[in-house]
């Protein structure tokens, strides 16, 4: 699921900042939308140049869990019982509703250039959105709606379950069982999206995540008209 879940982030480069809240992130993509000191910025090749030492992350994340036992419950007891695959709840949507939700994100430290200059103060709030584009959609369901789930996402949107009534679902079981990924749903990641009920897609419209919310009678069509 690590792997799985970096390669996600690797296609879509605001998980970074709206799914972890990554400070350091929010300042790279800050930075790399910031106008050059200079003005255009030159593509030129100035000076020595080395290739890149540093190995591969995802190599060297593959090659760490090769050597994990297979079975995770010798050492940390059933999955059941793992604090971390306990999902954010959510309540049950009782009606179709469509609403936005724009991602603020306050810096917690100063953004400075090279030479010192402060491009970015501590406190600054901005949107995300501004500066990066969601390429896939969130589709946050209850474990019971799983297959409502399936039926509507697409191959490229990430499906995450949330809690309710205490049932979290075993994320990893499901992935296999389904042959596709599935994900928990984290507090961080439900108060900045603002989600409160499920089921729910979120996908990005310009500047703002555009929240659409299923009620029973889409629930129970068959494609719930979430294409």
């Amino acid at each position: 699921m690590a792997v799985d879940l970096l390669r996600s982030v690797r296609r879509g480069p605001i998980f970074l900042v709206l799914l972890t809240g990554n400070a350091l992130a929010v300042a790279a993509a800050i930075a790399a939308a910031a106008p050059s000191a200079g003005g255009a910025q030159s593509r030129s090749t100035i000076g020595r140049t080395w290739p890149i030492a540093e190995p591969d992350a995802l190599a060297e994340i593959e090659a760490k869990v090769a050597t994990l036992p297979r079975d995770m419950s010798k050492a940390f007891g059933p999955r059941d019982k793992w604090s971390a695959l306990k999902a954010a709840p959510l309540g049950v949507a009782g009606a179709d509703r469509v609403r936005s939700v724009i991602p603020f994100y306050t810096l917690e430290f100063d953004i400075t250039l090279p030479g010192g200059k402060t491009l970015y103060p501590k406190g600054f709030t901005f949107n995300p959105l501004t500066y990066v584009n969601l390429p896939q959609r969130l589709v946050v369901v209850h474990p019971r709606d799983l297959g409502w789930a399936l039926r509507n996402a697409r191959g490229s949107d990430f499906i995450l379950l949330s809690a309710l009534g205490g049932q979290s679902g075993d994320a990893i079981d499901l992935s296999e069982k389904t042959g596709r990924a599935i994900y928990i749903l984290e507090e961080r990641v439900k108060q900045r999206l603002g989600l409160t009920v499920a089921p729910v897609i979120v996908k990005q419209s310009g500047t703002r995540l555009v929240l659409t919310e299923f009620g029973p009678k889409s629930r129970a069509s068959a494609t719930g008209g979430a294409q």
